[in-house]
């Protein structure tokens, strides 16, 4: 689980750097994200808002979650439909998220050697990339550890 209350400091820094925008919903938004060990919903999401905000409505959330991932201070995971808060924005470079499909825990990674392969033999076929997700799926070491202790 990312450190909410570092992440939300950060991302404040970073926005007033950047010259945007931090407003009481995006920033609840990245709490609410950054508080959860895996990735949420963006449905999960804008029920946890609606008990706040009674005029929250998904366009709310999906433009929260849009101006967040543009940060940098969010991630999509593709293969869930979710989103985890990323505990790096300043990294500016690729990842790789390792996702726990026991406990849905989320880990992420900067493996810059492969992030450079990938982009040069992209080059080398000719192909520009404009978005890259490696995503990882299996268990972790705590799921791992609790099926073991069961046998």
């Amino acid at each position: 689980m990312t450190d909410s209350r570092a992440l939300m400091h950060q991302a404040e820094r970073q926005c007033q750097r950047r010259g945007v925008r931090f407003t009481p919903i995006r920033r609840r938004v990245l709490e609410m994200i950054a508080d959860s060990p895996g990735g949420l919903k963006a449905y999960d999401l804008l029920d946890r808002l609606a008990t706040e905000h009674a005029a929250a409505r998904p366009p709310t959330i999906y433009r929260a979650l849009e101006f967040l991932i543009d940060q940098g201070l969010v991630h999509r995971i593709e293969s869930l439909n979710a989103y985890v808060a990323c505990p790096c924005p300043e990294h500016a470079h690729g990842f790789q998220l390792l996702i726990c499909r026991h406990c849905g825990r989320v880990e992420e990674l900067h493996l810059d050697d492969v992030n450079a392969q990938l982009a040069q033999r992209a080059r080398d076929l000719g192909f520009r990339v404009d978005r890259q997700t490696i995503e990882l799926l299996g268990h972790c070491e705590a799921c791992l550890q609790a099926v073991a202790g069961k046998q």
